[in-house]
């Protein structure tokens, strides 16, 4: 039960985080006309503010000292800020007509989200190597994880239009909030905390940057999961476009489309748990992001709704098994750094991993901003009116985009270190270290 428990928090990670990189750009510009060029300038300043607040925060979890341990107390006091920042979010007291007074608060409702978001599930998700050792253990908890998430990312990716179409965006809002709030809070009756890493003796900030930035196993792995995932929002972030501009579907299709990639992905991830506890979890990550560009071309192509639903329930299998792996990666190359430096630092490393996968939203926020100014896009013309170029520029952000950030970083994951025999040495030398099974 307490498995369960504590990987509840993957439901309200995945609506949160996915409901704002989804629909927060379609939500402001097409649904409230904020300019574009602006809203991309915002989204560059919360990159650099997640440049900051990410390391930060996880050197700050590390260095932690308390009688409730390292963790808990952020996700005790930081939830119910970031429950509230999020309903804010989808209800601003402004419409079109006071465009500066929008995009003003966007920003400050943005940068409140991710700040909350960063504090409260960093701190959550630094538990898990700690919480679970064992390569086995690690492969059932992300799975169990991650099979937990679907339900949240259908809601925050694929259930949202409708429901903003049925209640408008404001109550949305105001009804994920609630469920996800009122989950998170169930999670804290699964956390386990080891005291012995309360009581460590920590690195300075220096250090641990230098320690962190320039690990070799952690460069090549967070390049390429930086990568993926850059991909991964920006397919999000641009369906709800491509579905009403390229495919001219309703909204209910917009759903289903959305949809059809995690219902499929759900019932594939005890699969790809199996598959990542035999092979490992680089092996499993070069197969998913392989298959991931190879499906990907068809978002060039696809002419109908049928089309792109079955490429979407395809693009499920690479899905499923890249999100079984980035949590075992890191909680493998903390494993290393412990050995290096003697010191438990999961929050310094998912903080720094944070930062830089945040750097992509950022990224597909420029990409996107230009794309859609450059390619003639105008949110006050239907469907039917759009540019051919606008057209084409929708099947480029979901198709050549991707593809060419997919294989790059693939040619960088070739250089991750741990895996084989070196990796079996790491295991081996934490069991001595905490006469423990590894």
């Amino acid at each position: 039960m307490k498995n369960f428990l504590y990987s509840l928090g993957s439901f309200s990670s995945a609506l949160f985080s996915n409901a704002i990189s989804t629909f927060a750009i379609f939500y402001y510009v097409d649904v409230l006309k904020a300019p574009p060029h602006l809203i991309s300038i915002i989204m560059v300043l919360y990159g650099i503010w997640n440049a900051i607040n990410d390391p930060l925060f996880g050197y700050l979890s590390d260095t932690t000292k308390t009688r409730w341990g390292r963790r808990k107390p952020y996700i005790v006091w930081f939830s119910l800020p970031l429950t509230i920042s999020f309903a804010m979010f989808w209800a601003p007291p402004f419409d079109s007509s006071q465009k500066t007074a929008l995009v003003i608060y966007y920003l400050i409702m943005i940068f409140l989200f991710d700040t909350f978001f960063t504090i409260v599930f960093l701190n959550w998700t630094a538990l898990f190597p700690e919480m679970y050792p064992t390569l086995k253990e690690r492969a059932k908890i992300s799975g169990l994880r991650q099979i937990l998430a679907i339900p949240g990312l259908l809601l925050g990716v694929a259930v949202t239009p409708v429901i903003a179409a049925k209640i408008g965006w404001g109550k949305m809002g105001a009804v994920f909030a609630v469920i996800g709030g009122s989950i998170l809070y169930m999670t804290l009756f699964g956390i386990k905390e080891n005291p012995e890493f309360s009581h460590q003796q920590t690195l300075n900030i220096i250090e641990a940057i230098k320690f962190t930035f320039f690990n070799r196993s952690f460069f090549t792995y967070v390049v390429p999961s930086f990568l993926l995932q850059f991909t991964y929002t920006m397919l999000t972030a641009t369906l709800p476009f491509y579905a009403k501009y390229v495919l001219k579907a309703s909204e209910t299709q917009t759903t289903l489309l959305l949809a059809s990639i995690f219902v499929v992905a759900f019932f594939l991830i005890p699969v790809w748990q199996k598959i990542t506890a035999k092979i490992g979890a680089k092996k499993t990550m070069k197969v998913s992001m392989i298959l991931w560009a190879i499906l990907l071309i068809g978002f060039g192509f696809v002419k109908t709704f049928f089309q792109a639903i079955i490429l979407t329930s395809a693009l499920a299998m690479s899905l499923a098994g890249a999100l079984i792996v980035f949590d075992i990666m890191i909680a493998d190359i903390s494993d290393e750094d412990e050995i290096k430096t003697g010191k438990r630092r999961e929050g310094m490393y998912f903080g720094a991993n944070a930062l830089i996968i945040r750097l992509g939203i950022s990224l597909n926020s420029l990409i996107m901003g230009f794309v859609l100014s450059s390619s003639g896009y105008d949110a006050n013309l239907p469907a039917e009116m759009q540019p051919l170029t606008a057209v084409s520029g929708f099947r480029i952000l979901c198709s050549v985009v991707p593809i060419i950030a997919t294989i790059g970083g693939l040619l960088i994951l070739k250089y991750y270190p741990l895996e084989g025999d070196y990796l079996n040495r790491i295991k081996e030398k934490i069991k001595n270290m905490r006469g423990e099974e590894v």
